[in-house]
């Protein structure tokens, strides 16, 4: 069962959604779409994309989305040329939900005959077990494989929850963004289908085609139903494939012990860079500093810090830091849990903890830029926009600063526009 047959190819799709949807993520989305955003020092989209490599016979990669094409270009060459494996970024013209996007390029996702299709959404954050997940998805025999994660039964509602059977590991019930508790086990937004998901996509398009023309025919206009309003090329994944599919034999689960994130807010990115730069331990430790303050700068923990970035050797930084190209750190200046983004400077004696700093900030001498650091809490996580400048001795706390701003003096729980 390990082995692959030659003949089998996979191809991977990973969603990366567009401008209107990731209003939450701002003001870090005014200047990068979200899925560029660097975590851990690598674009959002690079962490699925890199999962995706260890993909057996991977025939290619399609990023899905509502960005124009050009905002994807230059990262989508490079990425492609150094990981070595075709990336493509294709655009939609019109939302047509989770399920219909994939349905919409369905030609050029069949084209290379895959066996098995991947499906990633960009904004979440784990381990993403893929090999293993095809590996159990194969055992299963079914036509899509889900991947979960157990939660505290209090957050278990945000997301879509779901019952399976513990022997089987079939799934038995699914319902997103329940009203009352059904279970713990949620729907990690990481899937492995064979090509009949297109057929199951198609059924559910038609069956709204009928409805439509039932209705014209019928005097039953007054008993609109919620699908009435959806157009039949608009399919959702969770509601519209996985809610009806699930006790059907069709669908299975495949439960991952290690982290899982969604990344919908600068304080959760600030979480999942942690989560990532605590991973590349394992992964790859080549891209973790290490420094004990005699030659280099004191390091603790897992910290990031671009080749091109200068470090004074006086420094201190970590847990959780990662710093981006050219920045600059000055003398006896303290980084704790932050991501520090490109042509930041940071003057001697400046302490940043909790924070993000935006591409080209400046931080004066012996200023301060703290949170308390709840990655939840609307104002948990201190954030400067694009070249906003703290000047010396200011004192800035549990605040989202809007970009170009100047601070001359200390503020703290403001949203400054």
């Amino acid at each position: 069962m390990g082995m692959m047959n030659s003949d089998e190819r996979a191809v991977a799709v990973i969603m990366v959604g567009g401008p209107t949807k990731g209003t939450r993520f701002r003001p870090l989305s005014l200047n990068i779409p979200k899925p560029l955003f660097p975590l851990a020092g690598q674009a959002m989209v690079h962490h699925p994309i890199s999962a995706c490599k260890k993909i057996p016979n991977l025939a290619q990669i399609y990023l899905i989305g509502f960005y124009e094409e050009r905002e994807f270009a230059l990262y989508v060459s490079s990425i492609s040329n150094e990981l070595k494996v075709p990336i493509k970024y294709l655009k939609e013209d019109k939302p047509h939900g989770s399920a219909g996007g994939l349905y919409n390029f369905r030609d050029l996702i069949l084209e290379d005959n895959p066996s098995h299709i991947f499906l990633l959404n960009c904004d979440v954050c784990c381990t993403f077990p893929l090999p293993e997940m095809l590996e159990a998805h194969k055992k299963y025999g079914g036509m899509g494989t889900i991947l979960v994660i157990k939660v505290s039964p209090e957050s278990a509602d945000q997301f879509g929850e779901l019952v399976a059977d513990p022997n089987s590991n079939e799934l038995l019930h699914y319902t997103e963004k329940p009203e009352t508790f059904v279970s713990d086990r949620i729907n990690c937004g990481v899937y492995v289908f064979t090509p009949e998901i297109f057929t199951a996509i198609q059924g559910v398009s038609t069956q709204r085609k009928d409805r439509a023309n039932l209705r014209r025919q019928s005097s039953f206009e007054a008993l609109q139903s919620a699908t009435r309003s959806l157009p039949a090329n608009f399919v959702r994944l969770d509601q519209d494939i996985l809610s009806p599919l699930a006790g059907k034999k069709q669908l299975y689960i495949y439960e991952t012990r290690d982290f899982w994130e969604q990344i919908k807010t600068p304080g959760m990115s600030l979480k999942c860079s942690g989560l990532y730069l605590s991973l590349f331990r394992y992964t790859s430790p080549h891209l973790l500093t290490e420094g004990d303050g005699s030659k280099s700068a004191t390091i603790l923990g897992d910290v990031y810090i671009h080749p091109s970035a200068k470090v004074h050797p006086t420094a201190k930084i970590g847990p959780n830091v990662s710093i981006s190209a050219n920045a600059r750190i000055g003398a006896g200046v303290r980084l704790i849990n932050c991501i520090v983004l490109d042509d930041v400077e940071i003057k001697e004696n400046a302490v940043v903890i909790h924070s993000i700093v935006g591409w080209k900030c400046c931080i004066g001498r012996w200023s301060r830029v703290q949170a308390e650091g709840d990655p939840s809490a609307k104002l948990g996580v201190t954030i400067l926009g694009e070249a906003v400048n703290v000047e010396d001795e200011v004192v800035v706390i549990n605040c989202i600063v809007l970009p170009n701003k100047t601070l001359n003096v200390s503020v703290q729980q403001e949203i400054i526009l």
